[in-house]
């Protein structure tokens, strides 16, 4: 069986997911792929253009940066506004993209084709160069604040903008980053997160991130996968991140220690950009192999889930380009009958548009990563946006449901590049 079923029988959240999804009782050996259902997703659009009746032109495509933190500001010619925070700790490389690239595509053109304008910004002047986050990050930043100013204009929240609300709540697990450490002062920083949030589900770090099998200290992921098992007990969902970290053989091998302690997922076994590999792997394995935080291509993740390499996908909200495209990728992976567990980076703000993406996803895993609070001063009428016993709840307010400081934006001086 391709899915861990205890995972998602585990998790009252889930329950709805699973009397939903087709899940396959059986690997499938066949390696000619037809695409037939993931292209029908493909083609099928995914902002609800029919909401708004009325052009919306937009005015001008702003970045601003106050202290460490960007912004990005979108106006209307009718005098409406949307807000986000960009990926924080990327966008200090990246602004001359945004500036340059990106933003000026936008003005001008009609908010309500933002379909078409995140194909289209793709191609301009041969943007597709600089595919990967060099300029889906630019691109997610622009469309978070248009989906904002949409959902003012509409007075919804961005997620009803492009899906139908599935869950008014998220519950959230912790990732921990404690290579370099040994698995005994592992378990303890574990445990201060878990304790922390509440949650039922953590996710730990196995090898050494793209090290081709080394790690430091040697030896720490097979005395970790058996202590965290140990010490969390079996009502605990864990999953085990590797980043890349093994050879198609060692993956596989860790990936039955993995299964041996019934590890709930385990991600990106091998490099992110090795797919033959990764199917090798998951072909070996009865544990879901999840992965995407690191694809950028639409076509990749079409074969990636195609050929049943991956079991669970994981776009990542700014480095896969936003909503649209990330909803692309989680319809493909639903006609198939796998879950949605979107990663997601970068500080500021991420946090909540993760929330407003899973909202919407009918094929949602149970628990999805939080990484912590923003600096940015903001009030949400809706919502307390805090961990309450594992659960977050989605903000509900018009476009991102925060009222961001305005005092501090003021503050903001725009970036020119």
């Amino acid at each position: 069986m391709k899915l861990n079923r205890r995972q998602f029988l585990g998790a009252s959240l889930a329950s709805a997911v699973l009397a939903w999804l087709p899940f396959s009782s059986c690997k499938k050996k066949s390696r000619k792929a037809d695409y037939s259902d993931l292209d029908a997703e493909l083609s099928k659009p995914v902002f609800k253009r029919e909401i708004f009746p009325d052009p919306v032109i937009i005015e001008s495509v702003e970045l601003l940066k106050y202290k460490d933190n960007y912004i990005c500001r979108v106006r209307s010619t009718d005098g409406a506004e949307g807000i986000s925070v960009s990926n924080n700790s990327r966008m200090g490389f990246l602004y001359p993209i945004q500036v340059k690239n990106v933003n000026p595509f936008f003005i001008g053109k009609d908010a309500r084709d933002l379909d078409s304008l995140i194909r289209g910004v793709y191609l301009d002047n041969s943007n597709y160069k600089y595919q990967s986050y060099a300029l889906w990050i630019p691109v997610a930043t622009a469309e978070f604040a248009i989906l904002d100013m949409m959902g003012r204009l509409a007075n919804k929240p961005m997620g009803e903008l492009f899906g139908d609300i599935h869950h008014r709540q998220v519950a959230v697990y912790r990732a921990n980053n404690n290579r370099g450490k040994t698995a005994e002062e592992s378990i303890r920083n574990i445990q201060k997160v878990v304790a922390e949030s509440g949650s039922n589900a953590l996710k730990f770090k196995v090898g050494g991130r793209m090290r081709r099998n080394q790690e430091d200290p040697p030896g720490r992921t097979e005395k970790l996968i058996p202590l965290v098992r140990k010490t969390f007990g079996y009502d605990m969902t864990i999953y085990a991140d590797s980043n890349g970290s093994y050879t198609l053989d060692e993956a596989i091998r860790i990936g039955r220690i993995l299964e041996e302690y019934k590890i709930d997922f385990y991600e990106e076994p091998v490099p992110f950009d090795w797919y033959e590999e990764t199917r090798q792997v998951a072909d070996a394995l009865s544990i879901s192999v999840a992965g995407g935080e690191q694809e950028p291509s639409l076509h990749n993740f079409r074969w990636l889930i195609g050929n049943d390499a991956l079991q669970i996908v994981q776009p990542d909200m700014f480095y896969f380009g936003g909503m649209i495209r990330s909803t692309k990728v989680a319809r493909m992976a639903a006609v198939r009958g796998k879950p949605c567990i979107p990663h997601i980076s970068g500080g500021g703000l991420g946090y909540i548009y993760m929330l407003h993406f899973v909202s919407t996803l009918p094929n949602a895993g149970p628990y999805h990563e939080f990484k912590g609070y923003s600096d940015v001063p903001f009030e949400c009428p809706t919502s307390s946006v805090k961990v309450e016993n594992g659960v977050i709840t989605v903000p509900s307010g018009p476009g991102l449901g925060l009222h961001i400081d305005p005092d501090f934006i003021e503050k903001a001086e725009v970036v020119t590049g």
